[in-house]
């Protein structure tokens, strides 16, 4: 049993900055790839960046080159660093982490960012 908590979301403009961790708790060392997606408002989720246990990383193209996974594995936490931030990038930001030989994942509440102009 996994449980997540995201946090480090905000109010920030255009061209700024924020982090956001995904804190888990329980069985840690059975969490493999954790997964970064979005809800912006009135659309579907989708999927912004994966990253392994071994750091490999995987980008949606809309967040390229801004946007950096990174992961601390003995400490449970898996960061996302929010860079040259866009209105566009206003959603609420979800962590998945998906559990090894398991068919099933564990989702976080959500913290919402919002960018004005």
């Amino acid at each position: 049993q996994v449980q997540l908590v995201e946090s480090g979301g905000g109010l920030v403009q255009a061209g700024g900055s924020l982090r956001l961790s995904c804190a888990a708790s329980g069985d840690i060392g059975s969490i493999a790839t954790v997964g970064w997606y979005r809800q912006p408002p009135g659309k579907e989720r989708e999927l912004v960046a994966l990253i392994s246990r071994a750091s490999r990383t995987l980008y949606d193209d809309s967040v390229k080159g801004r946007f950096t996974a990174s992961r601390d594995n003995a400490a449970g936490t898996v960061y996302l660093q929010m860079n040259k931030l866009k209105p566009e990038d206003t959603a609420v930001y979800y962590c998945n982490a998906r559990i090894r030989d398991a068919k099933f994942g564990y989702w976080g509440q959500g913290t919402q960012v919002t960018v004005s102009s």
